[in-house]
């Protein structure tokens, strides 16, 4: 049975645009995947609003708890892009116009184009290391456990696989999937029973309308190959004893 630790992190999405439904993240799968490439598991994602005094009690609870946390959202010029300045309220430093991003900016804008309103997108929180941005080169920033990248999908996937080496993870999460065409109630208590002897595994059930037939996913998730082996067998063999057909998978 495997008894390591986990290295857990919770994704921060910040934007009112998001929650009025204006804008539809595409973030969260994204990141989700690659973490758990590098052995971290993600195991919140909330979404927030452009309020100061929630984004900074929201960034001080999640930093506590688990040992990454990313937000997406707020960086750029305008006066509601503020989880800069709300980052650097959190760990209670000044936030400052970072020499080597301004120096970014400057070099991506002609003579007299960089503005006040572009130079916000070069102020960090003092002690902040930048998260570079190879598309428009206004840069994120890492400070603590915190990384703090843009919410435009094409950006924030280009800072993301940036920083990915800088994460420390552990064994990644493997999956099994085993379908059938049982209803969950048939197997209810069964499946639960399973569960209850493979206390290590994330065992989930997922319902799913096919081809004209209804049926579930039993997904099984775990550091342990032969674990998850020897689960994703007893679930088959309870689908069988219920007088159903297991219908191996490929599970993401």
């Amino acid at each position: 049975m495997d008894t390591e630790k986990p290295v857990t992190a919770c994704l921060l999405i910040i934007g009112n645009e998001i929650l009025s439904g204006r804008t539809q993240d595409a973030n969260l799968s994204y990141i989700a995947k690659v973490l758990n490439e590098v052995g971290v598991r993600l195991m919140e994602a909330r979404v927030i609003p452009d309020v100061a005094e929630t984004i900074v009690a929201t960034v001080n609870e999640v930093r506590a708890e688990f040992d990454y946390v990313f937000t997406t959202g707020g960086i750029g010029p305008t006066h509601d892009d503020i989880t800069s300045e709300c980052v650097a309220r959190a760990f209670g430093v000044p936030l400052i116009l970072h020499p080597e991003a301004k120096a970014l900016l400057e070099a991506g804008y002609k003579p007299g184009e960089l503005n006040e309103a572009r130079l916000r997108m070069a102020h960090v929180p003092e002690g902040a290391a930048l998260v570079k941005n190879p598309v428009s080169r206004a840069p994120g920033f890492r400070i603590g456990n915190v990384f703090v990248m843009a919410g435009v999908p094409q950006i924030m996937r280009a800072m993301f696989d940036g920083i990915r080496h800088e994460l420390k993870g552990g064994r990644p999460v493997q999956s099994r999937t085993v379908a059938c065409h049982l209803a969950e109630g048939t197997f209810a208590k069964d499946l639960g029973d399973v569960q209850g002897r493979y206390p290590d595994l994330e065992i989930g059930s997922y319902p799913f309308y096919r081809q004209g037939q209804f049926g579930v996913s039993l997904v099984l998730r775990g550091t342990d190959a032969a674990r998850l082996d020897e689960a994703a067998g007893d679930v088959a063999a309870m689908i069988r004893r219920l007088g159903g057909s297991p219908i191996e998978e490929t599970a993401t």
